[in-house]
């Protein structure tokens, strides 16, 4: 298993090239610049800012000098926000967002597998018909749109839940943001648990488990969440890199200090650095959570074997 993790890391470090220098490229060749805004600056003020970072060099040379600081653990400077670095603004605002991203992952998980077993169970009844009418409402309503109903209705006009904002750490302001994020990934949790469950109860092992007189608990201890579980297990790692990415949308609805309210704002002001280091950090999580899920499945499956 240590080989086979060792050689999905050294795979992975091509992928991560192409993906960064993708990314440079696009951004450095599209028009505009991080000082271009509706005041033009002084020719002479311009070619000082294009001088200390480097943008009055050959394209080829400033990717080079891009790598070079990527290797050394350096993300570059913002040139927008000229106090902080890169690696500063991101230390700040990753904390949370993965607390954020987290949180909904864990709830939607288990909301998910425990819907999609009892719809299953209950197949073609009402419990069933009820969950699925739940799922599908996750599934099709957008995240930006569920979270401005629930600021409407729970943060104004019952007062439930602050409508936005992070005061002081207080759990209150994480409902509305964790459950924008929960639907869906509960309703494509719960799906896949579904139609997965329903096609393991529905095996020849498990009827003989029930002709031996086992209850369905036992059942669905023994014999049938493990296999059930495999379905899921592959969704789960680009399960959690949807909630990661997805909550930079949601933290800046609801005004929360991630670093997807300083991402939005850097794609908006062309910051090259802060755009292309956010991308850059939710590559290696996506990266590591791909590795992780596929640990995970050869526990649960062996017939799985990485040599």
């Amino acid at each position: 298993m240590f080989g086979y993790a060792a050689r999905r890391v050294l795979s992975a470090l091509p992928v991560a090239l192409i993906a960064v220098t993708a990314c440079f490229f696009i951004l450095r060749l599209a028009p505009g610049g991080p000082f271009d805004g509706e005041r033009a600056l002084p020719p002479q003020t311009l070619a000082n800012l294009r001088a200390y970072y480097n943008l009055d060099l050959p394209l080829i040379q400033q990717y080079f000098i891009y790598v070079w600081g990527l290797v050394r653990g350096d993300f570059g400077p913002s040139m927008v926000y000229n106090d902080f670095t890169v690696s500063q603004m991101l230390a700040i605002g990753l904390p949370f967002t993965l607390m954020l991203g987290f949180t909904a992952f864990v709830i939607g998980t288990v909301v998910g597998l425990l819907a999609g077993s009892l719809s299953a169970l209950y197949q073609n009844k009402l419990p069933d018909y009820v969950l699925v009418l739940l799922v599908m409402i996750g599934l099709v309503v957008p995240n930006f749109l569920i979270g401005s109903i629930l600021q409407l209705v729970f943060g104004v006009y019952l007062g439930w839940f602050p409508a936005g904002g992070w005061q002081n750490g207080s759990i209150a302001h994480l409902v509305l943001p964790v459950t924008v994020l929960v639907l869906p990934h509960a309703g494509r949790t719960a799906r896949l648990m579904r139609g997965s469950m329903i096609e393991v109860l529905g095996t020849n092992y498990v009827r003989t488990a029930r002709s031996k007189g086992l209850g369905t608990r036992l059942i669905l201890a023994r014999h049938a969440i493990k296999p059930a579980l495999l379905p899921v297990v592959s969704y789960l790692g680009p399960g959690l890199s949807y909630l990661l990415t997805g909550s930079l949308v949601v933290e800046q609805i609801f005004a929360l200090p991630g670093i997807g309210r300083y991402f939005i704002s850097a794609a908006l002001n062309r910051d090259y650095g802060l755009v292309l280091g956010t991308t850059i950090l939710y590559m290696f999580i996506i990266l590591a959570v791909n590795l992780l899920v596929d640990i995970i499945y050869a526990w649960l499956d062996p017939k799985v074997r990485y040599n």
